[in-house]
């Protein structure tokens, strides 16, 4: 059985980013195992641009973006293998995978980074009445089609949910000759960034439907209509309202969910608002040695964040694999828990040793509605120690705050920090 210091699950940018921050710090044992035929992940088929404006300071597209980390990956002989599919690990961080040319194998591990990304909200959450006629895609089914396979899914579409993907897709298919006719929202909001609303929906003229959803898909070959409906607050069509739209094709962006069946087989905890693992100020799991970041964890808005985190990931998995990590550990430290409530969804981290804890350690998290002029209040036990005033807060949206390990340490008797959304 190989072994390696670090073994790193997925070669999208958190992968890479971990990888090239982990040999930069001086670890020479790492493998990059990817199922896909290249590196890069899912920005190979996000052509448009818009990132790498924190990373880079300048604005790349998704394949430009990957290219830098895969430049340094290469440059750096960082080991890696394509095609290749993980089918389990091990609470010992034993890592079995296989692909053609060794068949089944496993790899030993010092440190395990999970970096699978996540995976869209399939139709079959979503309860739509009709049949499961042709032209139903996901967004991101529909991306790869045309940035990467050169096919067209169809020519009049309308988009159910206003996801990111759904957002950026209604803009590409417009380009692409296709008439866009609705996109429709379950919820009284948009769940993408901003800014992608103005440059792909208003910039084109396509419409934004609020609190409306598909009530019946009409078709039984080719989807021929659609009809969407206003819903109330119990989420619920409302008699009355129906709206119906010729089109050829569907395209769903309900949502994306981390991809972690490899995580839950591996005996990882898992957070049931972000779907991804619990991890703490190390971004490690609840499994000693597995580490988690990037869209396996929780879905972030920028992929400059996910190599951010990533680049952590990778140092504190390279720490665990010298045994610097695990020496802290059982060395003890004071462990606080990191809480949300009143509008803050969920943290990331969830828990922290203060006794591992770097001098800064930035908290990411979303709230769960929009919040206009709020403050996002920190506590530290009952005690308000952070009130910082926000225009508007969306769910579409990352928030974070700033702990400094010298707060932390000069509050005595610190058990719990909370992160809520104050009014005033």
């Amino acid at each position: 059985m190989k072994k390696y210091n670090i073994v790193i699950i997925g070669g999208g940018p958190a992968g890479l980013a971990a990888a090239v921050a982990a040999r930069k710090a001086g670890e020479e044992s790492i493998l990059i195992l990817e199922r896909d035929h290249e590196l890069g992940g899912i920005l190979n088929q996000c052509i448009h641009n818009g990132f790498g404006l924190h990373t880079f300071k300048e604005e790349l597209t998704g394949p430009e973006y990957a290219a830098r980390f895969i430049d340094q990956v290469k440059e750096l002989k960082i080991e890696y293998k394509l095609n290749t599919m993980v089918m389990d690990i091990s609470a010992d961080r034993v890592v079995t995978a296989m692909n053609r040319e060794e068949g089944l194998f496993q790899i030993a591990s010092g440190a395990v980074v999970l970096c699978m990304g996540c995976r869209e909200r399939p139709r079959g959450a979503l309860n739509i009445p009709g049949y499961r006629p042709a032209g139903i895609f996901s967004a991101g089914t529909a991306q790869r089609l045309v940035n990467m396979e050169g096919y067209m899914p169809g020519r009049e579409v309308v988009i159910l949910g206003s996801g990111d993907i759904g957002l950026i897709m209604a803009r590409r298919m417009t380009l692409e000759g296709a008439k866009v006719k609705v996109v429709a929202e379950l919820l009284p909001y948009s769940g993408g960034l901003k800014r992608n609303i103005v440059q792909c929906l208003d910039d084109y003229g396509i419409p934004l439907k609020l609190s409306h959803t598909v009530v019946n898909i009409e078709g039984k070959e080719r989807v021929s209509a659609v009809t969407i409906a206003e819903v109330g607050a119990d989420r619920r069509p409302i008699a009355g309202t129906e709206e119906r739209y010729t089109c050829d094709t569907l395209l769903l962006s309900c949502g994306l969910i981390p991809e972690n069946e490899l995580s839950r087989s591996a005996g990882v905890e898992m957070n049931p608002v972000t779907s991804g693992p619990v991890v703490n100020e190390s971004l490690e799991t609840s499994v000693p040695g597995i580490f988690a970041c990037g869209n396996v964890l929780h879905v972030h808005d920028l992929v400059d964040y996910v190599s951010e985190e990533a680049e952590r990931a990778g140092i504190h998995a390279m720490r665990f694999a010298r045994g610097e990590l695990s020496g802290e550990r059982e060395t003890g430290g004071q462990e606080i828990l990191l809480k949300a409530e009143q509008g803050a969804r969920y943290t990331v981290p969830s828990h922290l040793n203060l006794q591992r804890m770097e001098e800064k350690l930035v908290v990411r998290f979303r709230v769960g509605a929009v919040f206009m002029n709020s403050f996002v209040s920190v506590y530290f036990n009952d005690e308000r120690v952070q009130h910082r005033k926000k225009q508007i807060l969306a769910p579409g949206e990352m928030e974070q705050v700033v702990l400094k390990k010298s707060d932390l340490e000069a509050f005595p008797g610190l058990q719990r920090i909370t992160v809520r959304i104050e009014a005033e």
